[in-house]
């Protein structure tokens, strides 16, 4: 079945044999239209049902006065530090009088480029984005860039762009949170970790081995592994427990990842933090919900979200400069808790 077709103020325009710029100014009750044309217009108007399409009058009236809509790109909404970031930038938006389209990458390339394009066409007037995974073309940020819309990247920025960001401390979350496992005496920590083509891979990784320097034990590739979900920490920690010098130490890109090691490790029947500690780095609902409760690196996702809307908003309303990317650090916090001794 075909969907009923919506009366559009071309069709009035068309049945009344009047332009579309007389319809519109008649349903705007301008006085630029005869008293007599306005009330027959309207009463048309409203005997045909028609309702007007708000969102497509703002789209029009745009470049006259910017609509008061931010883009934001998330990854995937179901990990709880993006979660935790959209509801700092939706609440920082609602009280600045911006609303926020929001839409997930679901860490696809693809589908954020077309996120992009669709973002632009419906003339938003920023965007706040963490990129995808596997995003190693920029293109389509530095054409956004070009055509004048303000970006604002958090958590995984742009390398190729100095653009406006906000990130937290990964470097020193990381370069502290290693530190505290030797000061409890571990001695081989492993480090399972994401792709170095995203920065916060690369400050991480860089915080845990200079943790190592600082400390004087020796750096060890064996006991370094690309892993970032739960179903590879899994799979590989079972590995690395079997080794004859195996890990006592277990340090987590994210929380979700040392959950999966926790997981692993208790099947396996070590006990923690006995015979193996483990860290994460989030802070999310999963961190109290296991057995012994994780100790992890707070990422304060709710601050981020709001210094991402303040740039952005100041980019936009003019109070921060153009063409200077203005670029904010959130502290992280170490919060100890079962899973370390």
């Amino acid at each position: 079945m075909n969907p009923p077709h919506v009366l559009t103020m071309k069709d009035i325009a068309r049945m009344l044999g009047v332009s579309v710029a007389t319809v519109s100014r008649a349903l705007q009750d301008s006085p630029s239209i005869s008293k007599k044309r306005r009330e027959e217009i309207q009463q048309f108007a409203r005997e045909h049902n028609y309702f007007p399409n708000v969102i497509a009058e703002q789209l029009r009236n745009s470049r006259r006065s910017p609509v008061k809509m931010i883009g934001v790109i998330v990854p995937e909404l179901v990990h709880y530090y993006f979660s935790a970031v959209l509801s700092g930038i939706e609440a920082a938006a609602d009280l600045k009088g911006y609303r926020i389209l929001v839409a997930q990458s679901k860490e696809q390339y693809d589908r954020e480029v077309k996120i992009c394009e669709s973002f632009y066409h419906n003339k938003v007037c920023g965007i706040i984005v963490s990129q995808a995974k596997d995003t190693v073309q920029y293109e389509h940020f530095k054409k956004l860039e070009a055509d004048g819309v303000p970006l604002v990247f958090y958590d995984r920025i742009c390398p190729v762009l100095n653009a406006s960001r906000v990130v937290v401390d990964d470097y020193m979350g990381a370069l502290k949170a290693v530190s505290y496992l030797i000061e409890r005496g571990c001695r081989r920590i492993a480090y399972y970790g994401t792709s170095h083509n995203m920065e916060i891979g690369k400050n991480r990784f860089n915080g845990y081995k200079d943790a190592l320097y600082k400390n004087g034990l020796k750096f060890d590739e064996s006991l370094v592994k690309m892993c970032d979900t739960r179903a590879e920490a899994e799979n590989i920690t079972p590995q690395m427990l079997r080794l004859e010098n195996r890990p006592d130490a277990i340090f987590a890109v994210n929380d979700e990842t040392a959950i999966g090691a926790l997981y692993a490790a208790k099947h396996m029947g070590f006990n923690v933090p006995e015979d193996l500690s483990i860290c994460g780095f989030t802070n999310d609902y999963g961190a109290t919900a296991c057995d012994p409760q994780l100790t992890t690196v707070e990422q304060r996702g709710i601050e981020v979200g709001r210094e991402a809307v303040e740039i952005l908003t100041g980019l936009v309303e003019g109070t921060l400069q153009r063409g200077k990317a203005e670029k904010r650090i959130v502290k992280t916090r170490l919060v100890v808790r079962g899973t370390t001794r």
